[in-house]
């Protein structure tokens, strides 16, 4: 198959979007507030917590000061160091072939992750992701200097463009309503994937919305030899 995409470029969540971790995110989070005094929460409850950076979602869902849940994240990222930031993560069925045959068509891609990039880098090694992509963008380690989604997908468009991207087409493919907030302030669409932690109206505001890889394919990449083959006219 000879593809092209509409977009000169891709940028990836990767919470809910690439990788599912939410059983290592439980886990971890049961720890933490426990260890601050707080409820944990049940896993129905981690759509308040995944997608967000954690530094917001400890002041957000258990009413933490800034400075308790500055506390918190360090402990949670020791924690996450200490048991390896791949266990119990997993990729979402299809997506890791998708990200590699954006490749095999030229298309350049970056992850735009509210995650701390080295966890990002981590898993994209992990999964055999990161020879597809021309970046691998996260949040810093305090989650306050780099952190917001539009602050994240504009340094991954940044170090795109610097490795000689194309970045006039871009399209954000995330699972939460960060994801599309955040690529608005940015200027960039975003494609939503429901198959993340996310509420139906989430999907509000998205250029796009997809229930499986399949429809996804569908939108990022066009079989030329399909459109050549078409009658005249058409």
């Amino acid at each position: 198959m000879s593809a092209r995409s509409p977009f000169s470029c891709v940028l990836w969540d990767v919470d809910g979007t690439l990788v599912d971790a939410s059983e290592g995110i439980l886990r971890r989070l049961t720890i933490t507030l426990e260890h601050f005094g707080r409820t944990p929460p049940v896993r129905g409850e981690l759509s308040r917590w995944i997608g967000p950076p954690m530094y917001e979602s400890f002041q957000a869902n258990v009413g933490m000061t800034p400075e308790q849940a500055t506390e918190a994240v360090t402990f949670y990222r020791g924690l996450n160091k200490s048991e390896g930031y791949t266990v119990s993560a997993r990729l979402y069925a299809g997506v890791g072939e998708l990200v590699h045959e954006l490749h095999a068509a030229g298309i350049p891609q970056s992850t735009a992750s509210s995650k701390p990039e080295v966890q990002v880098v981590a898993l994209m090694d992990h999964f055999g992701l990161a020879p597809s992509l021309e970046a691998m963008v996260g949040a810093t380690l305090d989650e306050r200097t780099l952190s917001t989604k539009a602050d994240v997908v504009r340094e991954a468009l940044r170090r795109l463009e610097a490795a000689g991207a194309d970045t006039s087409r871009p399209i954000l493919i995330g699972d939460r309503h960060h994801d599309v907030e955040g690529g608005a302030d940015a200027g960039v669409p975003v494609i939503f994937v429901r198959w993340g932690f996310s509420w139906p109206h989430e999907a509000d505001g998205a250029q796009a919305a997809v229930d499986d890889v399949d429809q996804l394919r569908a939108l990022l990449l066009v079989d030329d030899s399909l459109e050549s083959d078409a009658p005249a006219g058409v």
